[in-house]
């Protein structure tokens, strides 16, 4: 198989040019859901390098076509390089742990969902102090369907390859049946944010009009909705 370091200068080109529209397509859907910070130019950057990848790892006897495996390892470039430079302080990841851990305890305990007010006193903080964690934690990093980790890994690392064997395949496919279950599971306007968002692709805004809130509410909302996943999820994935 031929490796990357070693493509012809034609060969990278030609698939740079053809395939550069996928490319920048990605990024400026991708762009449209991310901090301000993140420059498109970078995503671009970080998607060649993915298309790149793509080519040199394709098997077409495996059965998907180039596009839809290039898709996926684009935006996972891109994925991998916002995060990798992501400068967010460690209190919005201890933060969020510790925001998981309490939405798991109060469902524990409780055999409902747990309500924001619940949070903020097992937080021992008001309510608006609460909201801001979950602002911080929208603002500062990708806290999204692709930050539901699987061993430090994410939803996008768990597509099905085309070259991954048939247990691997069924594998990934219970992890995403679990995942929809639990989507399936949250609270009504929880769930509606979420379909509205990476479903429908409404951005932050859009989803605000249909809801009645505010740009900011539909993000802390989309960020609660994320780290509750995490929360009902963890154990299944430690299993």
């Amino acid at each position: 198989m031929k490796k990357l370091d070693v493509y012809s200068q034609y060969e990278m080109q030609d698939t740079v040019e053809k395939h550069a529209p996928l490319v920048k397509r990605i990024a400026y859907h991708l762009k449209s859901r991310l901090p301000a910070n993140i420059q498109i130019d970078d995503l671009i950057q970080a998607g060649m390098i993915g298309l790149l990848e793509a080519e040199n790892n394709y098997d077409a006897a495996q059965g998907a076509s180039f596009e839809t495996y290039a898709s996926i390892r684009i935006r996972g470039a891109m994925l991998d390089d916002v995060r990798k430079n992501d400068w967010a302080p460690r209190s919005v990841y201890r933060n969020n742990r510790r925001v998981a851990e309490v939405v798991r305890n109060i469902e524990n305990e409780k055999g409902r969902d747990a309500r924001d007010t619940e949070i903020a006193a097992a937080l021992d903080m008001d309510i608006e102090e609460y909201y801001r964690i979950l602002q911080d934690a929208s603002g500062h990093k990708i806290l999204s369907f692709d930050d539901i980790s699987i061993s430090g890994g994410s939803l996008v690392d768990n597509i099905p390859n085309p070259q991954s064997g048939l247990l691997d395949v069924l594998q990934k496919n219970n992890m995403k049946e679990l995942v929809a279950t639990a989507i399936a599971s949250l609270p009504e306007r929880e769930r509606l944010v979420m379909t509205l968002y990476y479903d429908n692709e409404l951005n932050l805004r859009e989803i605000g009009a249909v809801i009645g809130v505010s740009e900011s509410r539909v993000s802390q909302i989309n960020s609660q909705a994320v780290i509750r996943l995490q929360a009902r999820l963890a154990p299944v994935l430690q299993e």
